[in-house]
């Protein structure tokens, strides 16, 4: 499936910032994405079999080191403590990546807990309006909430834990605790809020898998990490993780282990409970959808191209009149959030006693 290679950066509007400081997303920060830029040397990061990663590690000039080590952990500070430096005088930073793929060419900064070793990381990036808009529709929507901060032309995120896609399905489904059943579940109620949510590009190395043991079984959730192309392709298909190439294997065993029966239950419960997120935090969405109908997030070929594929999948027309992509997801979760419930299972039939 054919995908926008290099989607263009979309700046922070002014009415995106008010809804941002409005619901406390923005702080003053003491360096910036384009300061990091500014490193001395870098080293390529290989991994335990010798691929390149395509991180580098970067190191700053002696002079400014110290300096950005100090504004890094302030930053993790503000990000975790809402600013109380008071806990965090025990953490350091140990390494800065860089990542040189992807639109948003992230810095990756490690914090480590000088007192028992413990490590942690987050991220900064380039300000992009439509990754923005994702991290907030994760936050409300989904079973997920995200931390992050946005400062002029940076934005800052925490990290999401979590098994590489492209490696759970190379190697974790072949472990002898591989619940097929219940990972199939959770990729169709992922590959839902996708959709509801118009997010593109979940191709295997875009989301993680978070294994949490439970006390018979292993419980599964999928979790986006890449939010930068919301609302910006032109065709229905690229907001359905399941047709991605890269996703070939979660499909086969998701049709191996799933009834189309059981596949339509799994998807009416994830857009029941973000229905019900929805209606919780109306206020906001309203808020964010409106900001996001007046943003500029595509072109118009892609608009056009969308709204002539979702007017096929709903059976209607409403969406040729719609002349931004906010307005066509604030259509579109209409429609797919007020969906009629499965019919009936006419099966067996309980008696009163």
């Amino acid at each position: 499936m054919n995908i926008s290679k290099k989607k263009p950066s979309f700046p922070i509007s002014e009415n995106l910032k008010k809804y941002l400081d409005d619901y406390e997303r923005t702080k003053d920060l003491p360096i910036s994405y384009n300061d990091l830029t500014n490193w001395f040397e870098s080293a390529a990061i290989y991994d335990s079999k010798g691929n390149d990663t395509l991180w580098e590690s970067v190191l700053y000039h002696p002079t400014f080191q110290d300096e950005i080590e100090a504004a890094l952990t302030f930053i993790y500070g503000t990000l975790k403590t809402d600013g109380n430096m008071e806990v965090i005088e025990h953490l350091r930073v140990s390494r800065v990546d860089y990542c040189l793929f992807g639109n948003s060419k992230p810095f990756r900064i490690r914090i480590v807990n000088t007192l028992n070793d413990n490590h942690d990381y987050f991220y900064i990036k380039k300000a992009d309006a439509s990754r923005v808009y994702g991290l907030e529709l994760e936050h409300i929507l989904s079973p997920n909430r995200l931390e992050f901060i946005v400062d002029s032309n940076t934005l800052v995120e925490e990290h999401i834990p979590g098994i590489p896609g492209d490696s759970f399905l190379d190697y974790y489904i072949e472990t002898p605790t591989f619940l097929k059943a219940y990972a199939a579940k959770e990729f169709v109620k992922f590959n839902e809020r996708c959709f509801v949510m118009l997010l593109g590009d979940m191709r295997s190395y875009n989301y993680v898998v978070d294994v949490t043991p439970d006390f018979d079984r292993e419980q599964y959730r999928v979790r986006a990490i890449d939010f930068d192309q919301v609302c910006y392709e032109g065709r229905k298909n690229h907001y359905l993780p399941q047709f991605y190439k890269e996703n070939y294997k979660i499909v086969k065993f998701c049709m191996e282990a799933l009834h189309p029966t059981t596949v339509n239950q799994y998807k009416y419960e994830e857009r029941t409970l973000m229905k019900k997120r929805y209606q919780v935090a109306q206020k906001r969405m309203k808020r964010l959808l409106t900001s996001m109908s007046k943003d500029t997030l595509s072109t118009k070929e892609k608009r056009r191209s969308l709204s002539k594929e979702l007017n096929g999948y709903h059976n209607t027309n409403k969406f040729t009149r719609m002349n931004s992509m906010g307005k066509i997801l604030r259509l579109h979760m209409t429609l797919m959030l007020g969906k009629p419930k499965p019919k009936k299972f006419k099966g067996l039939t309980y008696k009163k006693l």
